[in-house]
């Protein structure tokens, strides 16, 4: 219709409004008639702009799912179409309240005469309104009441106008979003998720029923305040829609037996510091779209909260799973519970600063394979070793004395790390965290220390998840993001490691034993305790996904018997249970990969050798550690046993030489003892020697 012509119907129709007006308000139409239709066409509001009219942000994961709403000035109005809600809810709709509203021109004439009708018959009392879905939206645009004549003169103009500017489609969709529904509930979304606990894109011949009927009388037939109410409105909506051919009496006689709901649902809340974040980062943005996957995010905000809740009070437990290839963050759980008090549920332990244990341990240990000092199979020792000041043990005390790099790394010794981190240097360290995005924190004016490698420095759970990610990605880096328009940010160029040097982290990681809960070989991953008891972690990678948990009080209060191997990994492994797929298998190797024993290495890497000898401990000499010197042995010779002699040693340098009386008895080329047959009772001088031609002795008495 050309816009000449539409004004021209426009006129008509106002005068057909004037008209009608003096039917129905009689005697009292004069008051009326003082004010033109033009003028109240002057004070109407501006035309709403369905893009920028104010509704609740809504946070949503990848694939549109609702993960958390946020409510606007203290009410619930959701965005929402009309593809987004049940096909027979509209019809329902449209059958209940505007037949006509595909073909009229926002007024229903046939209506409004029988309005007046009934409005002289009963004596000047308004009986039925008459009004159309679109006078409808304008009352609730204006948001004033309408059961008065000029009310209803004013939204009669309004509906004209709102026809004159807008679609069929664009007054139906207002519809569905401004519809009050009870208290703070404005339009079917809201409405649905509050009283189903569901999105209206499906819905029962009941449910759309109660949608249907509620708007009429929104406070008066809340189900949660007057359910009989609700109950009669519903099943006066069914009836009428079996006598509008819309239901089958079958329909309509099974909807009216579902309960109707007497509670409202809480409104989802998923990754709620995640969802609170891009909010801020996008305020007044009406859908913010992140990189979640919803029913992944629900498994482990689930997972975290029962085990947390096994560990202790105050404990919390933070979660990230990132996708390698892409850097997108398909889950973010924050906290063990947002409300949860007495452990600061509010707080995000996916950004809190930690100490990260022995996590840092794997990236040490991949320096020095790109810097060529060191193999997989390398021997070092694993012995007190001093530096300066700082005197590093053994998490349980103990040195193993010569192990290979796999096995420190494995066993997660701590002498070897940091006999290594001083090796490659602590800036190097803190250069490749910087790298990966993990931006680690010292204290203020302090130079990076050796103590770094054991946990002296300060890392979040989403720096540490990054770092691991460039170990499962062969040492190149990706941007950890959770929107899309962070996708889209320059990469992260340098390497974090070399291909070769990543690749044999990742195969040493993959030989971690597992918790009690885990299969061998599904994941390469590292724990971590800090000082204290304070923190534990578990970060883990496959060819796909890497998960980082996080363990502890955010207060920072130790927790006995916290550990990364026993609190923080089992919930590790059952994360990558909730991914719901099989584990992707870890990168292959690439050229340059070695794989030998370490007999077959090159003589410069078979043991590992710091570039500064001076900076470490002197190995010290082997020492006979059984049988004591001194000691008396009955191994029953005068009954006329055979049993051996064992002679054990520690420390020293393989391979080892085994003497008896001054008579060699055997030599190793690692083990550690060997055995020896007296040929009869009496004193014994045993003797080792190293390969540095350092000995020791010891005199026993066998009987």
């Amino acid at each position: 219709m050309s816009p000449a012509l539409r004004r021209r119907w426009g006129a008509r129709r106002l005068l057909a409004i004037g008209l009608v007006l003096l039917v129905v308000l009689g005697s009292g139409g004069a008051l009326y008639l003082r004010a033109t239709i033009e003028e109240i066409r002057a004070t109407l509001p501006p035309l709403p702009d369905l893009a920028t009219m104010p509704v609740s942000s809504v946070v949503v994961d990848r694939d549109g799912a609702l993960l958390r709403p946020f409510t606007i000035a203290g009410r619930w109005r959701l965005p929402t179409t009309s593809d987004a809600v049940d096909r027979q809810f509209l019809r329902m709709l449209l059958a209940y309240e505007d037949r006509d509203f595909a073909s009229h021109h926002g007024i229903n004439w046939w209506s409004m005469l029988r309005a007046a009708g009934q409005f002289v018959g009963a004596g000047g009392r308004i009986v039925s309104g008459g009004s159309t879905l679109s006078m409808q939206v304008a009352r609730l645009l204006e948001g004033e009441p309408t059961r008065n004549g000029w009310g209803k003169l004013r939204r009669m103009v309004h509906a004209d106008a709102l026809e004159r500017a807008l679609s069929k489609e664009q007054i139906l969709t207002l519809y569905l979003t401004l519809a009050p529904y009870g208290g703070n509930l404005e339009g079917i979304r809201a409405a649905s998720l509050a009283y189903f606990g569901k999105e209206p894109v499906r819905l029962t011949p009941a449910e759309a029923a109660l949608l249907v009927a509620l708007p009429q009388s929104p406070e008066a037939r809340r189900p949660d305040r007057d359910p009989q109410a609700a109950l009669a409105s519903r099943n006066l909506v069914l009836e009428r829609m079996v006598s509008r051919g819309i239901l089958t009496a079958d329909d309509a006689a099974a909807g009216m037996s579902e309960p109707i709901p007497t509670a409202r649902h809480p409104f989802p809340l998923l990754a709620p510091h995640l969802a609170q974040a891009a909010l801020v980062s996008a305020p007044g943005q009406r859908e913010i779209r992140l990189t979640l996957k919803r029913p992944l995010q629900a498994a482990l905000e689930r997972l975290g909260a029962v085990r947390a809740a096994q560990l202790g009070p105050g404990v919390s437990v933070a979660i990230l799973v990132a996708d390698q290839s892409s850097g997108a963050i398909v889950a973010s759980v924050g906290s063990a519970g947002l409300f949860a008090e007495d452990s600061a549920g509010f707080v995000d332990m996916t950004k809190a600063v930690r100490s990260p244990g022995s996590t840092l341990k794997p990236l040490i240990y991949g320096l020095a394979f790109e810097l060529g000092l060191a193999h997989p199979e390398s021997l070092i020792e694993d012995r007190p070793t001093a530096f300066g000041s700082y005197v590093p043990v053994n998490f349980d005390g103990y040195s193993r004395g010569t192990v290979s790099i796999r096995q420190a790394l494995t066993e997660s010794l701590n002498i070897p790390a940091v006999v290594v981190l001083d090796a490659v240097g602590t800036a190097r360290l803190v250069s490749r965290l910087r790298r990966a995005g993990a931006n680690p924190l010292l204290p203020k004016g302090a130079a990076p220390g050796l103590a770094m490698g054991l946990g002296g420095v300060g890392l979040t759970l989403r720096g540490l998840v990054g770092v691991y990610a460039a170990l499962g990605r062969g040492g190149t880096p990706v941007h950890l993001h959770e929107t899309l328009t962070q996708a889209d940010e320059p990469p992260l160029a340098a390497p974090v490691l070399d291909a070769t040097a990543a690749w044999y982290v990742a195969d040493i990681l993959g030989d971690v034993p597992p918790p009690l809960n885990g299969s061998p070989g599904r994941i390469a991953y590292k724990t971590g305790t800090s000082y204290g008891y304070r923190d534990g972690w578990a970060i883990g990678f496959d060819g796909q996904t890497v998960i980082g948990v996080w363990v502890g009080r955010p207060d920072g209060a130790p927790v006995p018997g916290l550990s990364g191997v026993w609190s923080a990994a089992p919930i590790l492994f059952e994360s990558f249970d909730r991914l719901g797929a099989p584990a992707v298998p870890l990168r292959q190797p690439p050229p340059g990969v070695l794989h030998v024993a370490n007999s077959e290495l090159p003589q410069p890497l078979r043991r590992f050798r710091h570039p500064d000898e001076t900076r470490v401990a002197q190995q010290s000499g082997p020492e006979i550690a059984f049988p004591l010197d001194g000691v008396d042995l009955d191994l029953g010779l005068a009954g006329g046993s055979d049993s051996p002699l064992t002679v054990k040693i520690r420390n020293g340098a393989p391979p080892f030489t085994f003497f008896a009386n001054g008579a060699p008895i055997g030599s190793s080329a690692f083990a550690r003892q060997n055995s020896w047959h007296p040929d009869g009772p009496g004193f014994v001088e045993l003797a080792v020697v190293d390969a540095q031609g350092r000995a020791d002795s010891a005199t026993v008495f066998v009987q």
